[in-house]
């Protein structure tokens, strides 16, 4: 009887042993969010792996800004073999700095993040953390930690060649337009780092047609495209043919306005149109261009360089027209819609801005009082 009971204890302390080896841990790392594809990413890169992680400061899904950068994580898990993760943080900002940190005291190799809302957080957690590597891939702050490698992108200048195709658009007679001279902008916040995108959008609009009209809304919001339509309805109505938006999730409702009205809209950060080629055919054929950040390839060459040990951290990099940072996009829609002398004038105007012949304003520099004096320039 006591050589049995042995035999039972023995095999009931191998069955416990055996199932804990098949309970997996559930992985808690992340403030609350959403992780897209940690598993996968983790199985392609291997044990000894680089790991990266992006923490949006918002969702994706903005088809602009956040799925950019999303873009450029991909790229670089796919061409680099890298090991990535993607933490969507919401819209609480109380959350933001909690997840910085948590992310930071992991072993990530590389910590990207970007944004006006992010800078001052990064900053401070780049320096609670030393031994980390950080990009900001969206800045206009200069001052920056050791650690931090920071992008700022010459938005004024690919704004500038928005207004002018706005411009152009509202004026060369296209389908559904009318003989009014009024373009239309819709941004999220009214911050320095949207008004940099507005300065640079009137006075290429000016540049062009130089007794032009800018309706200008700002939604207070980066993530309400409820908000979105609502203002750009109003513009539109008003004797708009164009709308820019600048407003991130929100600015998907001046796409669903445009649709609405059988106007026109300009795409901001990525390809707009190009994203919802398949999806909403007729929204997209109505998106004329796109300024675009090349956010995608910034993120992917700054990955590359920190896993060779050559990011030049502690300095802010402006990349533009010239480095290729930014760009009209000249898809299929571009060329179908605007007619071809506003398209050479297009091209023209980018060569002299590249080539600094023609200089843009940064309202990065500006103070409230000149950004006023410009929207009160062109107001309707």
């Amino acid at each position: 009887m006591r050589k049995a009971f042995m035999l039972l204890v023995l095999m009931a302390i191998f069955f416990v042993t055996a199932c804990e080896k098949n309970v997996s841990t559930p992985d808690t790392s992340g403030s609350a969010t959403s992780n897209k594809g940690a598993n996968e990413n983790a199985a392609a890169g291997g044990k000894d792996a680089f790991k990266v992680v992006l923490l949006i400061p918002g969702t994706l899904g903005d088809k602009s800004f956040f799925d950019a950068a999303n873009a450029g994580v991909e790229k670089a898990k796919q061409t680099l073999g890298v090991e990535t993760k993607v933490i969507e943080m919401g819209t609480d900002q109380t959350k933001y700095e909690p997840t910085l940190e948590d992310v930071a005291a992991q072993d990530w190799d590389l910590i990207i993040s970007g944004g006006s809302q992010i800078t001052e957080l990064m900053n401070a957690t780049a320096q609670n953390h030393p031994d980390k590597k950080f990009i900001n891939y969206d800045t206009d702050i200069a001052e920056l930690a050791s650690n931090v490698y920071g992008v700022s992108y010459a938005t004024n200048e690919v704004s500038f060649l928005a207004g002018a195709t706005a411009a152009l658009a509202s004026t060369s007679g296209l389908p559904d337009a009318n003989p009014d001279k009024k373009i239309g902008f819709v941004g999220g916040m009214d911050i320095p780092g949207i008004n940099a995108f507005l300065v640079g959008y009137i006075e290429g609009a000016k540049y062009v047609v130089p007794d032009i009209k800018v309706a200008i809304s700002y939604a207070g919001d980066f993530a309400n495209p409820g908000k979105g339509k609502e203002l750009s309805l109003l513009q539109y109505k008003s004797g708009v043919d164009v709308i820019f938006n600048v407003a991130g999730g929100t600015g998907l409702g001046v796409f669903d306005a445009a649709k609405d009205q059988k106007r026109y809209a300009i795409g901001v950060d990525s390809d707009q149109s190009a994203m919802m080629q398949g999806t909403d055919d007729e929204k997209a054929n109505l998106i004329v261009t796109s300024a675009i950040k090349k956010i995608d390839d910034v993120i992917l060459n700054a990955v590359k360089q920190a896993k060779e040990g050559t990011l030049p951290t502690g300095k802010l990099v402006v990349s533009g027209l010239l480095e290729g940072g930014v760009g009209l996009a000249e898809n299929d829609v571009y060329t179908t819609v605007l007619p071809e002398d506003a398209r050479n004038q297009i091209k023209d105007l980018t060569s002299k801005l590249a080539s600094g012949e023609i200089k843009v304003s940064n309202a990065m520099g500006m103070d409230t009082a000149q950004i006023e004096q410009i929207r009160q320039s062109v107001k309707p």
